[in-house]
């Protein structure tokens, strides 16, 4: 199987009838459907079991937060590639899968979007250490999830960024990206409104895997608001550190 799509939901009934409804009409078939959602009290359950027969795999319990939820669903996936696609986001149009698995994937991680550049060659240091690429547009290989880890239940709001840039920037894993657009998501999660907890996040998992770079991270959130610092010293610090 090529791939296993992983929507994981709590309360979010309407959103979660979108996604599932984005997946189910794709003419790409070679794919599963996992939904683990969280105990639901609003009626999502109910859209589940409206579609239990075309879903491969289907939870509904309590679990420990958002990672934990995306974890259950990795354990249960049986396909080359993951694409998380919770609840709320939905797959542009019908042809979308199609269009991506015609171009014979064969990196560890595929984009169809991220840090707002065209080209994997574009992307700088500072695209990792202050931006984020979007889940619900990234397919990575199932085997890296057994490689480098599980999403890290600790964290509230990063794990998905500690995880591919573990995979990229230390396991040096392919990359490869696509500037089309995959999916549509759903705005107003706690990355969108809890900015400072992100950034408590991203320190605590810098000082533990690359506390040399921890300061030019502070530095350069200092410069995002101050523009006091010289953006193009820092990448090049940044670089000889990392090449050391």
């Amino acid at each position: 199987m090529k791939l296993s799509i992983i929507t994981i939901n709590l309360n979010n009934a309407d959103g979660l009838l979108k996604t599932i409804e984005s997946v189910m009409v794709q003419y790409f078939k070679d794919f599963e459907s996992i939904v683990i959602d969280g105990a639901s009290i609003d009626g999502s359950v109910d859209v589940i079991k409206k579609y239990a027969d075309k879903l491969t795999y289907w939870v509904s319990e309590p679990d420990k937060g958002i990672y934990n939820a995306m974890n259950k669903g990795i354990f249960q996936a049986r396909g080359e590639y993951c694409l998380f696609l919770n609840s709320g986001d939905y797959l542009v149009n019908k042809y979308i899968l199609e269009k991506v698995f015609n171009l014979n994937l064969d990196t560890d991680i595929f984009c169809t979007s991220g840090f707002d550049k065209d080209s994997v060659e574009d992307i700088t240091f500072y695209d990792f250490l202050y931006k984020s690429l979007r889940h619900q547009s990234m397919f990575i290989k199932t085997s890296l999830f057994y490689k480098i880890s599980l999403y890290d239940e600790r964290h509230k709001i990063i794990s998905d960024w500690i995880f591919y840039t573990l995979a990229i920037v230390k396991y040096n894993c392919s990359l490869a990206f696509y500037p089309f657009e995959l999916s549509i998501s759903q705005s107003g999660g706690i990355s969108w409104t809890d900015g400072n907890t992100m950034h408590k996040e991203r320190e605590l998992f810098l000082q533990e895997y690359f506390p040399y770079l921890r300061k030019d991270y502070e530095s350069l959130r200092q410069y995002r608001t101050s523009k006091a610092i010289h953006l193009y010293d820092y990448l090049v610090q940044m670089k000889q550190k990392i090449l050391k």
